[in-house]
């Protein structure tokens, strides 16, 4: 876990001490992190609904901020929590070349579904690192 997500458990973590843990269970698991205010745990479409709302103020805001500035917009494209997932886990592809390291961290039962997803990032990576022994064997 990055530094960054380690810290952002902490903060949720302090916040329910003061509010209370859930004590919610779904399907044996138990003392989920992340909760509504009345302690139930978010549904994925709950998720995917707030994350529709702040695309949707952001490219309400960048419109009217690219007219007044006579220029296009940059627009956010729809997407999802599933998204956020895919883009992890490309950037895990293009920084790390162990694909069973991947695998574990995805939490991919199969590796061909590790590799039938993310082979794309693994190519690019490939030619970045064959591209990078240029020069650095000598024959």
């Amino acid at each position: 876990m990055i530094d960054e997500v380690f810290n952002a458990f902490l903060d949720e973590y302090e916040i329910q001490k003061c509010i209370g843990f859930s004590s919610e269970e779904i399907d044996g698991y138990s003392n989920f992190v992340f909760v509504t205010a009345t302690g139930t745990v978010y549904l994925p479409n709950a998720v995917n609904r707030a994350i529709e709302r702040a695309r949707v103020a952001y490219n309400k805001d960048e419109i009217e901020k690219a007219e007044k500035e006579d220029r296009e917009p940059l627009i956010i494209p729809h997407f999802s929590a599933h998204h956020l997932r895919h883009t992890f886990c490309t950037r895990l592809c293009e920084n790390e070349s162990n694909l069973k390291v991947i695998q574990s961290i995805m939490g991919h039962s199969d590796i061909t579904t590790t590799m039938d997803i993310y082979a794309e990032a693994t190519q690019e990576k490939k030619q970045e690192i064959v591209a990078n022994l240029q020069g650095k064997i000598i024959i």
